[in-house]
Formats: structure tokens, sequence, C-alpha cells
């Protein structure tokens, strides 16, 4: 298998996660931060492993540059995520 065959299985398994596990649960949570509601200790483990996941891939992204987009814009829905339960969390603790 050459590495480009390797590069594009990986990809494809990646994808296939992020569509079908990690951007739901990312939608569902940020519907919910939107909301005011606190993230629960499971939704900040995803949130931590799925970051990590993406930070891991990164390598693979900046060889397939017509991914990049989309990893801006799952680190935008990252940081939107974040940002909006960090203020949350901050509101109820007042």
């Amino acid at each position: 298998m050459s590495v480009l065959d390797k590069d594009e299985a990986v990809l494809t398994v990646l994808l296939e996660r992020l569509e079908k596990q990690t951007l739901p649960r990312l939608f569902e949570m940020q519907t919910r931060a939107d909301r005011g509601e606190l993230l629960n200790d499971a939704d900040l483990v995803f949130l931590e492993e799925s970051m990590r996941e993406a930070r891991q891939s990164e390598a693979l992204v900046i060889e397939h540059p017509q991914y990049q987009r989309l990893a801006g814009k799952l680190v935008d829905l990252y940081k939107a995520i974040t940002d909006k339960a960090l203020a949350n969390q901050e509101r109820e603790s007042t």
C-alpha cells in the first residue's frame, strides 16, 4: 500500500467518524451551550479527546490541502463551543 493509498484510507475513516459521530455530538453540545446550559463531565472528556484527535490529524491535513478549509471550520466550532461553555460556567459561578 502506497503512502497516498494509506493517507486516503485514514482520511476516509476520519471523515466518516467526523460525519457520523463527532459532528452530531459537537452540534448537540453547541445547541445546549447556546441555550445557556453547562456542559457535563462526559461532554468535556469528549471535547478533549476529539480536539486531541484533530491535533493528531494536523500533519495529514497539511499534506492534503483540500481538507484545510474543513479543518479550519472544525477549529472554529471547537472554539465557539468552548467559549460559550466557559461563559456559561463563569455565569453559574457568580
